[in-house]
């Protein structure tokens, strides 16, 4: 039976969680593997070491710059409605309290200029996107995270989001960079710049959108995994802010969650039987973050009525065993390395550092499910291709036309 890393050094007081009801193995996996990725990132921030101690890869000077900041809000971002669901007495509530703490008091370091790992500075352009990165974070956290912060911490991240108003993005997914930091200034001060906020829906609803659930990435289209990775998690969680607070434009919430859980039913039939799945564009060593989108679906429960969700549980699980079961995509105190499955450098853009990696966090959106949702509590299920290759029954692929 797996255990929650009961290696970790003693001083780092991080509980170990056991579990023994065999149907449970699952969530145990993912949350050991949470551990084991964001651990290193978010307790070396508490402790202002994050700067002196992360193992950095990096194919350019600004990448060095930023690998810090993005590898401190993607973690972040991935593992927030994880923290949402909030303490509780069972032994993964415990240790989600823990981590609850170590978010919140790594947030207050990373925004104290006084400090080494003061991180969440405004300076054009690459920290726009993980600026945006940790305000989507804090909306899926809003309750365990941003509601306990001081208020002077809460004054200074206002600051900071605002600062990024002098960044101006490319024409291209970008533009839901700044459109979701402007929905976090609405949520949490009830006020936002309308034309950032709305400019990003209006291009992707109205000029971007090819159809089956795909949308450019900008006025040209480029067969990769951004719509997963960011395209619709973004358009969702802005979309959700502005239906709450009644903007006329939020009416698109609903169209866009469809298409978002045809795009999951497509990303589903794409893990292969044996947990793989195609190398395709770009980003490809943000590893599992291409399920950003199924596994979002999953949280938000609108998964096409023929996927159950036990089998993406099961399929997702493949992939991370895959990935992370093992100590091949790790160095000496388990940072992640630059690769898809080992040290593979060719493999990366120019852009991508260290930091860039920690976006496959995104792919433990459905931790924020219960344990006794169904995607959890059900028992192993086949998934799309594993049920085809044996001959079992599968089932047409229905594309979807608006």
């Amino acid at each position: 039976m797996s255990k929650f890393f009961g290696r970790f050094k003693k001083e780092e007081e991080i509980p170990v969680f056991e579990e023994q009801v065999p149907v449970w193995e699952d969530r145990i996996f993912w949350v050991e593997i949470l551990q084991k990725i964001a651990l290193p990132v978010l307790i070396n921030v508490k402790k202002d070491s994050l700067r002196k101690t992360m193992l950095l890869e990096s194919g350019s000077v600004e990448g060095k710059k930023f690998a810090y900041l993005e590898a401190f809000a993607r973690v972040f971002n991935g593992i927030a409605p994880w923290l949402e669901l909030g303490p509780e007495e069972s032994e993964e509530g415990r240790l989600r309290e823990r981590y609850i703490n170590l978010t919140i008091q790594a947030i207050s370091v990373a925004v104290n200029p006084k400090k080494n790992d003061y991180i969440f500075y405004s300076e054009p352009k690459q920290s726009l996107v993980d600026m945006a990165l940790f305000a989507q974070g804090l909306l899926r956290s809003k309750n365990q995270i941003w509601l306990n912060l001081p208020m002077d911490v809460q004054a200074k991240i206002i600051g900071e989001l605002k600062n990024t108003r002098i960044i101006a993005p490319y024409d291209n997914h970008w533009i839901l960079y700044t459109s979701i930091i402007e929905a976090a200034l609405l949520e949490f001060t009830g006020e936002c710049d309308k034309e950032r906020l709305l400019y990003a829906i209006h291009k992707f609803r109205d000029e971007w959108y090819i159809g089956d659930a795909v949308y450019r990435d900008g006025p040209d289209y480029a067969s990769n995994y951004f719509n997963s990775i960011f395209i619709h998690p973004l358009l969702n969680d802005i979309l959700m802010v502005m239906r709450k607070y009644g903007l006329s434009d939020g009416e698109f919430l609903d169209i866009q969650l469809m298409r978002s859980s045809r795009l999951a039913s497509q990303l589903e039939r794409l893990i292969s039987p044996e947990g793989t799945y195609p190398i395709i564009g770009k980003s490809i060593s943000y590893r599992c973050a291409i399920f950003h989108t199924l596994s979002q679906v999953s949280l938000f429960k609108i998964l096409p009525r023929n996927i159950q969700p036990a089998q993406v549980r099961s399929a997702m699980t493949k992939v991370l065993r895959n990935l992370f079961e093992g100590n091949q995509n790790f160095a000496n105190g388990n940072w992640l390395i630059v690769g898809l499955n080992g040290h593979q450098l060719d493999i990366a853009e120019k852009d991508i550092n260290t930091g860039s990696l920690y976006m496959c966090c995104s792919i433990f959106l459905a931790l924020g499910l219960d344990y006794n949702d169904p995607f959890w509590s059900d028992e192993f299920a086949e998934w799309t291709s594993l049920k085809a290759w044996k001959g079992h029954v599968v089932g047409k692929d229905q594309p979807i036309n608006f």
